[in-house]
């Protein structure tokens, strides 16, 4: 088609700084700058190299609800597929050590230790996880806690599924931080 108008290309999305906001404290945060965009907005994975090894601790938690029913074959281990919880454990610390596999800027790290607790919340019918992730590294393991309880968390759907296909996973969230330069992060109680 000669003459025909060619139509515009369309700049891809990139993200915009945000605004600066006073809730949080970190020297990204209040410079309205995600720390894996570089300063075009083009995603990179972030230089640690000048950043000091620090012993780095991080706990993440979350929950999954499901039917009473569901909750007492966990509890008494009458699931077909077997130890839920023992599996789930598993599962957990296994996804702590293929979080940079998993996600696309997560640095490899060095895991020196990586523990899954569950607890019983029975008036919510729900398994509770905190995982507690450490390293001695040049950048933190927050990222490995959240992606282990979440993996936790999949894994109990994944057993139980077969008779609770409703049940829900809420509120993955990071409890505490320590070290690096950021310092001490505690989160609310939920």
């Amino acid at each position: 088609m000669a003459g025909a108008a060619r139509p515009k290309k369309e700049a891809p999305d990139v993200p915009r700084p945000l605004a600066k906001t006073r809730r949080t404290r970190s020297k990204s945060a209040q410079s309205g700058h995600f720390t894996h965009f570089d300063s075009a907005g083009q995603a990179h994975m972030v230089d640690v190299a000048a950043k000091e090894v620090t012993r780095r601790l991080a706990r993440a938690g979350g929950r999954i609800l499901m039917q009473a029913e569901t909750l007492a074959l966990i509890r008494r281990g009458d699931a077909r597929k077997g130890d839920v919880l023992g599996v789930a454990r598993i599962a957990a610390i296994q996804a702590a050590k293929r979080t940079a596999d998993l996600i696309p800027l997560a640095h490899p790290l060095p895991l020196t230790r990586v523990a899954v607790a569950f607890d019983w919340d029975v008036a919510a019918s729900a398994v509770t996880i905190e995982v507690t992730a450490e390293t001695v590294a040049r950048t933190g393991v927050e990222m490995e806690a959240l992606t282990a309880a979440a993996a936790g968390l999949l894994t109990i759907y994944d057993m139980c599924k077969s008779v609770d296909r409703g049940m829900r996973i809420d509120a993955v969230r990071l409890l505490e931080k320590t070290g690096g330069k950021s310092g001490h992060y505690k989160s609310d109680p939920p």
